[in-house]
Order: structure tokens, then sequence, then C-alpha cells
């Protein structure tokens, strides 16, 4: 009796001894189950804000990319649409006339210039030359060279500085350069009419006659130019006179007229009167020298 009372004793610690083994194993469980589910959670809660995040990193990178692309090619485009907006106005003539029979003569003419105007400066650079033969005797043989800077003050007044260069065989002239800085200021100024007048000292470097001779002297030019806009034509006079300072016996003055007129959009024909006349000229040799020129012109 004793025997089963101990033994029944100890069934009944067991049992408790279980029991409260599987409470605490449920207990652990359910906290191994709830941290599970946390983790779970958290991971793809990470794994959906990294996805968030770099879709809208690459979104913005190609919104960068995009507006600067556009930039680049509105600006691209609008420096090859814009045109210029002071261009320089180019134009090269020629002139020809042949006879024969009786006399046979030869004359031919040929002239470039350009030029270029802003409200602050005005360029002009030219050149022209005539050549012509009477009886296979030379009786033209001229070159001439021009440059011309003017700086304006004002819209009438301005600075200029100017070059000249000639050589004429017939005349015995092996060259005279003109070195020339003065002030000048446009009496009109008009959309289709300018008349200018220029005053400054210069300097003449010449070999006439085969003897060289430097001096200084004054010049007083003008100018004055027209267009005909109806008509597509143009009319321009000008006149130079230059003495010499310390002897006003030796002087220069140059004299040119002409007219041009459209004929088919960038040529016209042209028509020019030059008279060159030096006080002193190369022993043996005119004081006056009158070309009559005319030609096409083409204008680029």
């Amino acid at each position: 009796m004793a025997a089963q009372l101990f033994c029944a004793a100890i069934f009944y610690q067991l049992k408790k001894i279980i029991a409260t083994l599987s409470i605490a194993a449920g207990v652990l469980a359910a906290f191994s189950l709830n941290a599970s589910a946390q983790t779970n959670v958290i991971n793809v809660t990470n794994i959906v804000t990294i996805m968030v995040t770099n879709i809208v990193s690459v979104t913005n990178v190609t919104a960068k990319t995009y507006a600067i692309t556009e930039t680049d090619a509105v600006s691209v485009t609008n420096e090859i649409v814009q045109p210029p907006k002071h261009p320089w106005e180019s134009s090269v003539g020629t002139g020809f006339t042949l006879t024969r029979g009786n006399n046979d003569t030869i004359l031919f003419t040929a002239n470039i210039q350009t030029r270029r105007k802003t409200p602050e400066n005005e360029i002009g650079l030219g050149a022209d030359g005539a050549y012509g033969e009477n009886n296979s005797v030379q009786n033209v043989n001229s070159v001439h060279g021009f440059s011309q800077y003017n700086h304006l003050f004002s819209e009438r007044a301005f600075g200029y500085l100017r070059a000249d260069a000639l050589h004429d065989e017939i005349a015995d002239l092996q060259y005279r350069i003109t070195l020339s800085p003065g002030v000048g200021y446009y009496f009109l100024k008009a959309t289709n009419t300018t008349l200018a007048g220029e005053f400054g000292p210069a300097m003449v470097f010449e070999r006439l006659g085969g003897a060289d001779d430097n001096y200084v002297t004054l010049r007083f030019a003008e100018r004055l130019e027209h267009k005909f806009p109806s008509q597509n034509a143009r009319f321009w006079q000008s006149a130079e006179f230059l003495p010499q300072v310390n002897d006003f016996n030796n002087y220069i003055a140059n004299f040119e007229v002409g007219i041009e007129a459209a004929i088919y959009k960038k040529v016209s024909l042209q028509a020019i009167l030059q008279d060159n006349f030096v006080n002193q000229p190369a022993p043996g040799r005119d004081q006056n020298d009158l070309k009559i020129i005319s030609g096409l012109k083409y204008k680029f």
C-alpha cells in the first residue's frame, strides 16, 4: 500500500513538470513565430522602400539628361540660324575694250571692294587696276589700293585712319604711299543719302621720275552717295585735295564720279569717271590723267 502511494505521488509530480514544460514551450514558440513574422514584414518593407527609392533616382537622372539635351539643341539652332547683324558688303568689277582695224587697242580694268558698317565702326578696303595698249604700245598701266577705318564718336562725328598706295608706269610714278589720320563729319546721314567731309594731316612717300621724296600735306576730302531703291541704282561722287604744307604749289587732286544700276540680282552695270591731277608731275609727263571706265559689277 505504501509503495502504491509513493508511485502515485511521483506520477503526479511528473505530470506537473510536463505541463509546465509544455506551457513554456508554447510561450517560446509564440515568441518565435511573432519574431519571425515581424522580421519578414520589415524585410518586405525594406525591399519596397529600396525599389521605390531606386525608381525615383532613375527618373531624376532621365529628366536631367533630357533638359540638358534640349538646351544644347536650342543653343546650337540659334547659332546656326541667326544671321550676322552687320555683314560685309563686297563686290568685284571688270571692264574690257578691244578694237582692231585702223587702230589696234586693248583696255582691261578690274576692281574689288569690301566694306562693313556698324554703329561704332566703319571699314573699307579696295583695289583697282588698269592695263591698255594702242598699236602695241603700252598706254595704260596702273595699280591702286586703299584702306580706311572710321570710328564714330557720335552718330555723325568720327575719326579715321586712311592709307593709299598708287603705281602708275605711264606717269613715271614708281610708287606713292599716303598715310592720313584725321576727323570727319556726316553732314547728311539718311537711309539713302550720305554726305561726309574729312580733314587731317597726311604723310606722302613717293618715287616720281626716279627721284625719292617725302613730305607732309593737308588732306581735305568729301564723299556723297545716294541710292535709288526703286530703280536698284546708286550714284556716288568723291573729291580729295592734298597740298604740301610748306609748298602749296605742290599738290594732288583726285576726283571720282560713278553710277551703277542692277541688271540681274547681284549683277550691275557701272560707269566711272576718274580724274587725277598732279601739279608737279614727272619730267615730260602731263599733269592730268582722265579715265572713263565702264563694265560689270558682281556683288557677293
